[in-house]
């Protein structure tokens, strides 16, 4: 009779083991391929920073996936994804914007997946991405309307949220978008990060470097938003984050710390109290950068 109660424990345990892994959150990432100068835009290395720290606070709750170059998860990756994370080069060279992948996210959104864009990702154009980007995230970096400055940007206050658990006031200097392409009347929009960026920024006509509109603003000391949070009608959730140019942003804690629990809400994991804990050693940071010359 022991026997056969040991065996049917044992039974019972082997039972729960895939059980316990399929309860777990499963996180897509995926990195572009390398652009720029050493680093910068470190998608790479950024996406594999990221994931390890990831693991690390978070691996009970989420399983992380990561996809590096711009190579492009499987279908049934993608099908099986709860969030989909993208940090890699916008404009035309969006991994979401070639072939069909837009109609293929558009049927992932709709069953309520995550959808995250780091940096140029938050950037598509008007009429290819643009309406899709607006809905899956709420806003995005649209060319001849949002400006890409390098500029020390000071975030003094943070909303609460659980994206900002454990998350305190921090300010870095890095390409940090701002003016962008948000839902009409921020609808479901939640800002994260604000600032108000300095009169002396140079804001010339172009694509990416400025215009009227966001002259004005910045004149009129209008705090402008980057980082922000929707929850969408379809019951998934979007993220947008405009900085990381500067791959040594991701050893401020605090940065990194807001991205790990955005990443976490956007799966629908709960964020803790006090956010997702992680520590970078500077070898951590320096790691996987892409051969670019001098460092």
């Amino acid at each position: 009779m022991k026997i056969f109660t040991h065996l049917f424990l044992l039974g019972l345990l082997a039972l729960q083991l895939p059980l316990h892994a399929a309860d777990k959150k499963l996180v897509v990432m995926i990195a572009g391929k390398p652009s720029h100068g050493p680093g910068a835009h470190e998608h790479n290395a950024g996406v594999l920073l990221l994931a390890k720290c990831l693991r690390e606070g978070a691996g009970e709750q989420v399983e992380v996936k990561t996809h590096l170059n711009g190579e492009w998860p499987s279908d049934e990756e993608i099908a099986r994804a709860d969030s989909l994370f993208i940090y890699a080069d916008g404009y035309t060279g969006h991994p979401a914007v070639q072939k069909e992948r837009l109609a293929q996210l558009a049927t992932q959104m709709k069953r309520g997946c995550g959808f995250i864009a780091l940096h140029w990702a938050t950037e598509v154009r008007k009429e290819k991405g643009g309406t899709e980007f607006l809905e899956w995230m709420g806003g995005y970096c649209e060319p001849f309307w949002s400006v890409n400055p390098r500029w020390q940007a000071d975030f003094t206050k943070l909303p609460e949220h659980p994206i900002t658990h454990g998350v305190h006031p921090f300010s870095t200097h890095d390409e940090w978008y701002f003016h962008m392409r948000f839902k009409e009347g921020m609808q479901s929009v939640t800002p994260i990060l604000s600032a108000i960026p300095p009169v002396g920024l140079k804001l010339p006509d172009g694509e990416r470097s400025g215009n009227a509109d966001v002259r004005k603003q910045v004149a009129d000391r209008l705090p402008q938003h980057m980082a922000w949070a929707t929850e969408r009608t379809d019951g998934g959730r979007g993220f947008g984050f405009t900085g990381g140019h500067d791959h040594k942003n991701w050893g401020n804690n605090d940065q990194r710390k807001l991205v790990l629990n955005a990443i976490l809400w956007s799966a629908k994991v709960p964020v803790p109290t006090i956010g997702v804990e992680s520590k970078v050693t500077p070898e951590e940071l320096l790691a996987n950068l892409d051969p670019k010359g001098k460092k």
